[in-house]
């Protein structure tokens, strides 16, 4: 089969970062499904493990982790698919990515896609909407009905456009998202924002010139360290800060005084290590495809950058390594 992949870390202009390769087609075994990948999304967890993982034993790695498909075929466990079901799914860290024509997932972690979506559209969402789901519900803990607060730090990313949205449709949170471009601002009003202020400014200076409070919930998705003083000031006593991306370094003393909880989001720890609870990904994607098809949510597709090859993954790397993205970046067929 067809693949991207590559042998050594390097940056996304040297030459064998992405390489266009043939693999064995994997098989069906166990609780996996064998899916045919017709759509791909482009995450920065794709760059920043190709930035830092090599590959052992001169093997090649393969990226990549959202994908809409067809199953093609499952393993002897499988109860919840059959072949012809079209899903989507978001993949595993720990096991080899969708850049792929044929993958390998666990059905815990897949439902059927949207019936309303193309594969492309669909291949949009799924890591992005887990984290953000997770996020919201999981570590913040915030409840349906709640007239808080929510900041959303670097919310015109995939996982902030689906952020707001969820935000939006699920609770009575005041939604206030940052950032720093005409068109990303245009996009977070677009998707439903209350509020947008520019996190290349001060963001308590940006809360007061909008005449808002402090705020009950954070949600830092980009540059936490960079704003941490910020976020220490402008969020309300008993609080609560969850945190996706890698700090360089992470003080919380400052959030004692005021009893803030921090918390981590990590899409991946369910399969990681293979939760009690791994099923729960499975149950949130189907619900999440009931509100697109119900006219609840849209995709966040913004950019289709071709064919899944190497050339047009580097692309998309360098994109997003650039900071200046908006949405999902996708990619079609072979």
């Amino acid at each position: 089969m067809k693949a991207v992949g590559y042998k050594q870390s390097l940056p996304v202009t040297a030459a064998g970062a992405l390489e266009d390769i043939e693999l064995p087609t994997p098989e069906a075994r166990g609780r996996d499904l064998l899916v045919r990948v017709e759509a791909v999304s482009v995450n920065p967890v794709d760059t920043k493990i190709r930035q830092k993982v090599s590959p052992e034993g001169g093997e090649y790695k393969v990226l990549g982790w959202d994908a809409a498909g067809v199953v093609e075929a499952v393993g002897e466990e499988v109860t919840l698919f059959q072949p012809g079901d079209k899903v989507w799914y978001a993949g595993a860290v720990d096991r080899s990515g969708t850049n792929a024509q044929f993958h390998q997932v666990d059905e815990r972690i897949v439902s059927k896609m949207p019936t309303s979506l193309s594969f492309a559209e669909a291949a949009a969402l799924p890591l992005t909407t887990i984290t953000a789901w997770e996020m919201l519900f999981d570590r913040l803990q915030v409840p349906e009905s709640n007239a808080g607060s929510l900041l959303i730090i670097g919310a015109s990313g995939g996982v902030g456009s689906i952020m707001i949205q969820l935000a939006k449709r699920l609770t009575d949170l005041t939604v206030i998202a940052t950032a720093s471009r005409p068109e990303t601002r245009a996009w977070a009003k677009e998707l439903g924002a209350d509020h947008v202020i520019d996190h290349r400014q001060s963001l308590v200076d940006g809360l007061k010139a909008a005449d808002l409070p402090a705020v009950d919930y954070v949600a830092s998705l980009t540059h936490t360290d960079e704003h941490l003083a910020a976020i220490a000031e402008l969020i309300a006593p008993q609080g609560r800060l969850a945190v996706i991306d890698d700090p360089a370094s992470f003080d919380i003393m400052p959030f004692k005084r005021k009893s803030v909880s921090v918390h981590w989001e990590f899409m991946f720890t369910r399969s990681l290590f293979q939760t009690a609870d791994m099923i729960e990904q499975h149950r949130l994607l189907e619900r999440v495809a009931q509100m697109v098809d119900g006219g609840e949510l849209v995709t966040t597709l913004a950019d289709e950058f071709g064919t899944i090859n190497a050339e047009n993954l580097l692309r998309a790397h360098a994109l997003l390594e650039s900071g200046k993205g908006r949405g999902k970046i996708v990619l079609r067929g072979f």
